[in-house]
């Protein structure tokens, strides 16, 4: 589906400010904290590599694409083992509850970031 590109689709680059404060799933990796914030970091400099490349392009095609792409890998990943009697994959074992740990770091992620609130939102307060 395109989308019609608007002018006001044009903000400044995107910076890497958000830091992992939470960790999940992952005891079994060395350094979890240091692959989430790698993991971050690069798919924000890949939007800023699209949208530099093409000047026209519309940065909500791009981060639709690029959101598309992580629920995608996110789904891959919580595949569960196939073992029923599995402890680590109990908790993600079904589609609804996949869903519902994706909701929850959704809004989590959302919240830490520090583009969720921004000044032009229409509910924000005007003296």
């Amino acid at each position: 589906m395109a989308f019609v590109a608007l002018p006001c689709r044009s903000p400044p680059k995107l910076t890497v400010t958000m830091l992992r404060t939470f960790l999940h799933g992952v005891a079994a990796m060395q350094n979890p904290e240091a692959h989430f914030n790698e993991a971050f970091a690069r798919t924000v400099d890949i939007g800023n590599t699209i949208a530099d490349q093409d000047q026209q392009a519309d940065l909500w095609d791009i981060a639709d694409g690029m959101l598309a792409g992580a629920l995608q890998f996110w789904l891959y990943s919580r595949q569960p083992c196939g073992d029923a009697n599995c402890e680590d994959c109990a908790p993600l074992s079904t589609a609804q509850s996949r869903m519902t740990e994706l909701k929850r770091l959704i809004d989590q992620f959302a919240a830490e970031s520090e583009y969720f609130h921004t000044p032009q939102d229409q509910n924000v307060g005007r003296a």
